[in-house]
C-alpha cells in the first residue's frame, strides 16, 4: 500500500519539510545502479564504484551515530543481498539503500516494535537516501506479516514480485527492477576471493593478527598504503564469548583489508561505539573492509556497535546479525536474517567506504553448466522427480564431504529434475560433485549417491561438463495367494486331524506332478498335517499352479490310490480370500491282521 507521509511522526514530518530536503532528485534522475562518475580516484575501488556516497548531497566527513537532523544525501547502495533478507526477532532498522536480488520477507517477534524503517532510521549517520529516490529494491516479493509495516516513507519500493501486508511508501511494480544490477553479484563474488587469494594461495599479508582470548589484536607494518590481515579463526573469546578489536601500526589514511577465511565463522564482539572520540575502532569506519570470502554461515554478534564495511563473497551463504549496529556498507552475495539476540533495536547505519584495494578488475569470473542427466538404468529413460544438490570441492580433500568441522561448500539451493530428466546450475571453474539426496518415485536411491568430479575449466566452460546418473527401480514385492485344504471324512463330512500333505508348484513346464527326476516341479515349505478342524494353510504363495501331494492319512483311514490332487490355480489378491479345497478319506475295511498289510482297502 501507498501512503502519504501525513502518517509519520511530527519530528519526522518537519526534518522532511526542512530546506535541507528542499532538492528532490527522483529514482529518475539520478544513475539506479551505482554512480560511478562519483567515486573518488582510486587504484581499485568496489565492484561497480560500491563504496563511496553518490550524490545528492554527500557530508564531508560523515558526522558520528546520532538522531539529530539530516546531514545530507546519500544514494550508493549501502545494502546489497545477493538472495534473500529477512527481518526477525527485534531488528528495527536499515539505513540507506537496500537492494535485494530476491526476496524481501519480515516478521517480527510480536511482542517487539512492529515497524522496520528503511532509508531514513531514528539514530544513525542521517545521510538517507534522496527523497523520491528508491529506497528498497527487491527481484522478488515483499511479505510483511499481518499487524507489522515497513517503513520506507519518503522514498520508492520498486519489487519485481508481488507486495505482501502494510509497505508505508510509494510502491512501484517493477518486472525489471533488479535489471541494473544484472552481474553485480558475480563480480561481488569474484573480488571478495580475488582480495583473499591470489592464484589459490592466501594473499601475502602486511600484518599479523593474533586472537590473545580478550581480545583479537591486529599489529599492521606501519608503512603500507594498504593493510592486510588474513584470519582463520572466529573472533571470540574462550567459549565464543565477546572480545575486543584492536588495531595497531595503521598508517594514517591507510585501507584495512581483513579476509576472514573459513567456511563457518563468528564474529563476537564489544568493540566500536555511538560515540567516535571515545572508541579507537572508530576511527578505521570508511577505510575498513571485513571480507568473507568462503563463509557459508556467519554470525554477527555481541553488544558493540562493529565498524567497517562486510563483504560476503559465498552466494549460498547465510548471515546472520544480532549487533546492535553495523556501519558501514554491507554487502552479501547470499542471504540475510537481521535479527536479535535478548534485547531489540538492531540497525544498519550507512557509512561509505572509501578505501583502495587490491586490483581486482580483471577478475571476472569464468563461468560455465554443470549438470547430472537422470536416467532409468535399465531403458535409459530420462526421469523426473530425482532431488539433487550440488558440492564445490572447497576443503581439499579427495572427494566430497558434507558433514563435519570443514565440509566443501553447497552451492545453490536442491534441484528437483523435470521431465528433460536434468538439473543444471551455472557456476565458475573449479571441482564438483551432484549428490542425490531423492530418488524418483518408483526407484531406488544409488549407493554411493554422489557422482564422479565434474572438472569445469576455463577450456570446457562454454561447453560445460555433465554427468549420467542412474537409478534402479525399487523391487515390486511380488503378489503373494494363499491355499486353504480341509479334510473330512468322504461319509460323514466330519473333519479329520493328522491328514499329512505335500505343497508343490507346477514349475518344470510339464503337465501333472513330477517329483523326481531331472526336472521336478518345486516343493513349497515343509509338510503339513491337518489340524482339529482338519485344515492345513499354506499362505504367501507366488501366483502360479499347486499341487497338493497326501503322504500319510489319520488313523483308521486308508491312502487313497491316486494322492496327487490338482492343479489348483492360486492368483494375486488370493491372501486375504485363499483358494479353497476339500478332499476325503475313505475308513479302511477291517480284517484279521487290522489295518495294515493284506488288508482290503
Amino acid at each position: 500500500m501507498s501512503q502519504s507521509t501525513t502518517d509519520r511522526p511530527i519530528g519526522r514530518v518537519r526534518r522532511a519539510r526542512s530546506a535541507v530536503l528542499a532538492a528532490v532528485l527522483t529514482a529518475a534522475t539520478v544513475p539506479v545502479l551505482l554512480g560511478t562518475s562519483a567515486a573518488p580516484a582510486a587504484a581499485a575501488p568496489l565492484p561497480g564504484g560500491l563504496g563511496p556516497c553518490v550524490p545528492g548531497r554527500c557530508p564531508s566527513p560523515f558526522p558520528g551515530i546520532n538522531n539529530g537532523t539530516i546531514a545530507g544525501r546519500d544514494n550508493a547502495i549501502n545494502i546489497f543481498v545477493g538472495d534473500d533478507f529477512l527481518v526477525r526477532g527485534r531488528a528495527a532498522e536499515a539505513e540507506g539503500r537496500v537492494v535485494v536480488l530476491d526476496d524481501f520477507d519480515m516478521a517480527k517477534d510480536r511482542t517487539a516494535g512492529q515497524t522496520y524503517n528503511i532509508g531514513e532510521v531514528g539514530v544513525g549517520s542521517r545521510v538517507p537516501p534522496p527523497v523520491g529516490a528508491d529506497w528498497l529494491t527487491t527481484g522478488g516479493d515483499i511479505t510483511v506479516a499481518a499487524g507489522q509495516r515497513v517503513l520506507a516513507e519518503a522514498g520508492v519500493v520498486r519489487h519485481a514480485g508481488s507486495v505482501t501486508g502494510t509497505v508505508m511508501a510509494t510502491l512501484r511494480q517493477d518486472p525489471d527492477a533488479v535489471a541494473p544490477y544484472a552481474g553485480l553479484r558475480d563480480r561481488l563474488t569474484a573480488a571478495s576471493r580475488c582480495y583473499a587469494r591470489v592464484d589459490g594461495q592466501p594473499r601475502t599479508p602486511t600484518g599479523t593478527a593474533v586472537n590473545e582470548g580478550g581480545q583479537t589484536v591486529f599489529t599492521g607494518d606501519g608503512s603500507s598504503t594498504l593493510q592486510v590481515f588474513n584470519v582463520d579463526f572466529d573472533l571470540a573469546g574462550p567459549g565464543g564469548r565477546q572480545q575486543g578489536i584492536v588495531f595497531r601500526n595503521i598508517p594514517a589514511n591507510a585501507t584495512v583489508l581483513v579476509n576472514v577465511l573459513g567456511t563457518d565463522r563468528t564474529v563476537n564482539t564489544y568493540s566500536g561505539g555511538i560515540d567516535d572520540a571515545t572508541d579507537p575502532l572508530n576511527a578505521y569506519r570508511e577505510r575498513l573492509l571485513w571480507n568473507f570470502p568462503d563463509a557459508t554461515s556467519l554470525g554477527l554478534t555481541g553488544t558493540g556497535q562493529f565498524q567497517g564495511s562486510v563483504l560476503v563473497g559465498e552466494q549460498s551463504s547465510m548471515t546472520t546479525v544480532t549487533l546492535p549496529g553495523i556501519n558501514g556498507r554491507f554487502f552479501t552475495t547470499g542471504s540475510l536474517t537481521h535479527t536479535s539476540a535478548g534485547g531489540g533495536g538492531q540497525e544498519f547505519h550507512a557509512y561509505p567506504f572509501t578505501g583502495d584495494l587490491p586490483d581486482c578488475s580483471g577478475t571476472t569470473p569464468v563461468t560455465g553448466a554443470v549438470q547430472v542427466v537422470k536416467r532409468d538404468a535399465a531403458t535409459g529413460d530420462l526421469l523426473p522427480g530425482a532431488v539433487f544438490r550440488l558440492w564445490r570441492e572447497s576443503n581439499g580433500s579427495d572427494g566430497l564431504q558434507t558433514t563435519g568441522t570443514n565440509p566443501d561448500t553447497q552451492v545453490g539451493d536442491a534441484c528437483t529434475t523435470g521431465a528433460d530428466g536434468t538439473c543444471a546450475r551455472t557456476v565458475e571453474t573449479g571441482t564438483y560433485y551432484w549428490q542425490e539426496t531423492a530418488a524418483p518415485p518408483g526407484y531406488e536411491l544409488p549407493d554411493p549417491a554422489v557422482s564422479r568430479p565434474l572438472v569445469l575449466t576455463a577450456d570446457n566452460a562454454a561447453a560445460g561438463v555433465t554427468v549420467d546418473a542412474v537409478n534402479s527401480r525399487t523391487p515390486v514385492p511380488e503378489p503373494k495367494g494363499a491355499l486353504e485344504l480341509v479334510k473330512t471324512d468322504a461319509k460323514t463330512g466330519r473333519p479329520l486331524a493328522g491328514a499329512v500333505f505335500e505343497l508343490w508348484r507346477e514349475t518344470n513346464g510339464v503337465e501333472g506332478l513330477q517329483t523326481g527326476g531331472t526336472d521336478p516341479d518345486t516343493r513349497t515349505g515343509a509338510g503339513c498335517a491337518t489340524d482339529d478342524r482338519g485344515v492345513c494353510a499354506y499362505g504367501d504363495l507366488p501366483p502360479g499352479q499347486y499341487y497338493l501331494r497326501e503322504t500319510a492319512v489319520p488313523e483308521g483311514y486308508v491312502l487313497p490310490a491316486r494322492n496327487v490332487f490338482g492343479p489348483y490355480t492360486v492368483t494375486e489378491g488370493t491372501a486375504a480370500d485363499p483358494v479353497r479345497v476339500t478332499l476325503t478319506n475313505q475308513r479302511g475295511e477291517p480284517c484279521k491282521d487290522g489295518y495294515g498289510k493284506g488288508c482290503k482297502h
